[in-house]
């Protein structure tokens, strides 16, 4: 079954030009120019990756993220015209699970759509792995990896679809310590993820945020300086 699409550009030539590229790998594609046209889409279609522009006439692109994450859990991709690691940072913020520069290469996009969904596909469905564990806690913690569920203390914590696999796999191997170049590997199999020094940092201390897990003496998520990240059995 080919997967939809969601293409946010106000520059037709660049959305045209995803859409070629995207279409050759057999995705079905949602294209409009106008943040307007795509929230209808949105709200009547099943869509399982969206690609967003930040710099839109009407809405920008971090809008248009911020009213998906309020009901979906899909990767968004954000496109941006700046190089300003605080733009990139509000995009995560917000909910993104990735920024490409203006300009790119249509070949990177696809390389990242395809990394995006392989990573969502293995650690935000539910698997038929019967030697999977369904359910992972840890001190108040718990994550049910069939209903893609989290609960601290048992209250629901609401994750994008990176934060719950950054979690995951913090969790599957909790006692150990995760480089973020690994939990980069294990998410997206893509060697370019690990050039960015930025991102993992960032999805990390949303999830302490979330979870109230103090950066200065956390309960959870402790940095192991020069390392990588752990959970403690």
């Amino acid at each position: 079954m080919s997967n939809h699409i969601l293409v946010v550009d106000d520059e037709k030539e660049i959305a045209d030009l995803i859409e070629v590229y995207l279409r050759n790998e057999n995705y079905t594609i949602h294209k409009f120019y106008t943040a307007e046209d795509a929230l209808a889409c949105i709200e009547n279609t099943e869509i399982d990756l969206a690609i967003l522009d930040i710099m839109m006439p009407d809405t920008d692109g971090y809008t248009i993220c911020k009213r998906i994450r309020e009901k979906y859990n899909y990767p968004v991709i954000m496109l941006t015209a700046k190089d300003k690691e605080s733009d990139k940072i509000t995009g995560l913020t917000l909910g993104a699970d990735d920024y490409i520069t203006k300009p790119f290469r249509p070949l990177e996009v696809v390389a990242r759509v395809k990394a995006q969904l392989r990573r969502y596909k293995k650690y935000n469905i539910p698997q038929s792995d019967a030697a999977a564990e369904a359910v992972l806690t840890n001190s108040g913690l718990s994550m049910n990896i069939q209903t893609h569920e989290c609960f601290l203390n048992d209250i629901p914590l609401t994750l994008t679809p990176t934060e719950f696999s950054i979690l995951r796999i913090l969790l599957e191997q909790q006692g150990s310590v995760v480089s973020a170049e690994e939990l980069f590997h294990k998410m997206w199999e893509d060697e370019y993820y690990c050039k960015s020094n930025n991102t993992i940092t960032v999805h990390i201390r949303h999830l302490r945020e979330k979870m109230n897990d103090l950066a200065e003496n956390p309960k959870y998520i402790k940095t192991v300086w020069g390392v990588g990240y752990k959970i403690e059995k």
